[in-house]
């Protein structure tokens, strides 16, 4: 059996050659058969450290697939980029600064084996900054609510998932990719286990608000529930407004010296514009969305693959 670990690397020059060391050496000792490694350079922006380093590895380890992407696509997209290239029947995600550490590998294989499709490593002590976890915690919530996540599953970027699963998820070919929504449209067949969550090697982590915004926009692209949400709070406020209008008009009639408020109109115009605007804002995510999948936005553009055959009918 062929295990793929497909790993999306940014800045990460120091870290990425030890932890590729220590999958490889985890993997051997828990027996589980033949490896290879895809690393994705997401467009490193370290001079070209990251690429030179890859691009040395590819040359001294023939089990290790480089793909150079040309510009940033985040991470979800980098990872389908890897996805395409690896040929495993099991593919094992992970990051590339060691928090996903190899030593709780045998955690997720284990899952694996009792006949799960998916399983995903969860921390319930996490090493990130309050910033990060605060948006992890959000991102889960909307999840959970969107896209109906099974409540006792918990995700995270550390997984393992079956062949099956990766050759219909590579189907896609928009430009949001997010993994959970296109793994969950191929099975429920999901588990959960605890691993240690381990101190970054070097550095800190390249995750900005924006990117996090980024990826949590991502999931709008597999549910319409945004919308069905603006749709009632539409019918709920407009109620709201009506009976206001008729509570105003019965007191005008009751007391015609009684001042309609020029303050409280204005505030009202301002609350209702802004309410508006901001669901107009929602339509036209979803409308720009079809739009950029009109026009074949790509989820990724590949500058070189060192190791491994260029698939450029599949690139996307």
């Amino acid at each position: 059996m062929l295990y793929s670990v497909i790993i999306p690397c940014y800045r990460s020059d120091q870290t990425i050659e030890h932890v590729v060391n220590q999958t490889r050496e985890e993997l051997k000792k828990l027996n589980r058969g033949e490896t290879e490694f895809v690393l994705v350079n997401d467009c490193s922006p370290d001079g070209g450290k990251t690429i030179r380093k890859l691009i040395e590895m590819a040359h001294t380890n023939a089990d290790v697939k480089v793909i150079d992407l040309a510009s940033n696509s985040g991470q979800h997209n980098a990872l389908m980029a890897a996805l395409r290239y690896a040929e495993g029947d099991v593919i094992i995600g992970m990051d590339d600064d060691g928090q996903t550490h190899p030593s709780q590998l045998s955690k997720l294989l284990d899952a694996l084996d009792q006949g799960y499709d998916l399983v995903y490593g969860y921390y319930p002590e996490k090493k990130h900054s309050w910033f990060r976890n605060l948006g992890s915690h959000f991102n889960d919530l909307t999840v959970n609510l969107m896209i109906k996540k099974p409540k006792d599953v918990h995700t995270s970027s550390y997984f393992v998932v079956r062949k099956f699963i990766r050759d219909h998820a590579i189907e896609y070919t928009g430009s949001y990719t997010y993994l959970l929504g296109l793994f969950m449209r191929c099975t429920q067949n999901i588990a959960s286990v605890p691993v240690q969550h381990f101190e970054r090697e070097v550095g800190e982590s390249g995750y900005t608000l924006k990117q996090l915004i980024r990826l949590w926009s991502s999931i709008i692209g597999f549910s319409v529930i945004p919308l069905r949400v603006a749709s009632i709070t539409g019918f709920f406020f407009a109620g709201i407004g009506l009976l206001a209008a008729l509570a105003v008009l019965i007191r005008k009639f009751i007391d015609p010296h009684v001042s309609m408020g020029w303050p409280s109109i204005m505030c009202a115009i301002f609350f209702f514009f802004g309410l508006n605007f901001m669901f107009l804002g929602m339509i036209g995510e979803y409308l720009g969305r079809m739009f950029l999948g009109m026009n074949k936005e790509p989820q990724y553009v590949i500058k070189a693959v060192y190791n491994a055959e260029e698939k450029k009918e599949e690139e996307r």
